[in-house]
């Protein structure tokens, strides 16, 4: 299989440890140039889009495989078979989060660390647990998807991204929302949102950063509270940011949390 035609794989960087970014939900590999140029330097970097997302392979879509975050698990670990060196550090957005956790728990010991950014085990709340979202808005969020995607995508981006302040940034989610697929765009939502991740990250041991926004709609700060509470090695960081995409709208601000977190696994300056 051509992993890099499959996932439109892009290597670059130099260090002995490697970054492998994996980006959100109607999101694509680029959401994350705001960030890796702080890291080319020192580490090796590889992005990739999730099949069905960005300039992936759209035939290599399998309805079957990608029923549940498993799918795009292997996917991950194949990847880091054939394009990483050294320790592995895996950075995901959003759901992604929970797919390098997935990752982890199929491949033990191969993910050296995890860098989480607004990350969610569970979006609806259940007793005891608090995931921002009542069943009732979740359900109501995937009909208006499934009726209408690109309106649904038009209103939904802008609150996503926040950064009131950075207009620009609205636009280029709303650019990557739209171009996604609708009908693998409407199935991944609904793996994503219904998806119940919490045994799969209760007590992993591997070390994690969870970035997490001041003010994020998607993962409000008890989601990112309770993860800090399950994963006995995390460290817990916020980013003062409105909106889902501090990578984005905080690149300096995560970036800095991350420099402090990878020191173990970075090369070291030239000077």
């Amino acid at each position: 299989m051509d992993l890099q035609k499959r996932n439109n794989v892009s290597v670059m960087g130099n260090g002995a440890s490697t970054l492998v970014f994996s980006h959100g939900f109607g999101c694509n590999q680029a959401m994350w140039n705001y960030l890796v140029p702080s890291f080319c330097e020192r580490f090796r970097v590889v992005l990739y889009d999730l099949v069905g997302a960005g300039l992936s392979d759209l035939s290599a879509f399998d309805k079957a495989k990608y029923s549940a975050l498993d799918g795009y698990a292997r996917d991950l670990n194949e990847i880091i078979d054939q394009y990483a060196v050294g320790p592995v550090i895996h950075v995901g957005h959003s759901v992604s989060a929970m797919i390098g956790t997935l990752a982890d728990r199929l491949a033990p010991g191969r993910i050296a660390a995890h860098v989480m950014i607004g990350p969610s085990p569970r979006y609806i709340d259940e007793d005891g647990y608090v995931g921002g979202f009542k069943r009732s808005d979740i359900n109501d969020l995937l009909d208006t998807l499934d009726s209408n995607y690109l309106g649904w995508s038009s209103a939904m981006a802008p609150v996503i991204m926040g950064a009131p302040d950075q207009p620009a940034l609205s636009d280029t989610l709303t650019d990557s929302f739209c171009r996604t697929e609708p009908d693998i765009a409407k199935q991944f939502a609904r793996v994503t949102f219904m998806s119940d991740n919490r045994k799969d990250v209760i007590g992993l041991t591997t070390p994690v950063l969870i970035l997490q926004s001041t003010d994020d709609l998607i993962a409000p700060i008890a989601v990112g509270e309770y993860l800090h509470s399950v994963l006995p090695n995390s460290t817990y960081c916020l980013v003062d940011n409105v909106g889902h995409c501090p990578h984005m709208s905080a690149p300096h601000a995560c970036a800095t949390a991350m420099q402090a977190f990878l020191a173990p696994w970075a090369v070291p300056d030239a000077g």
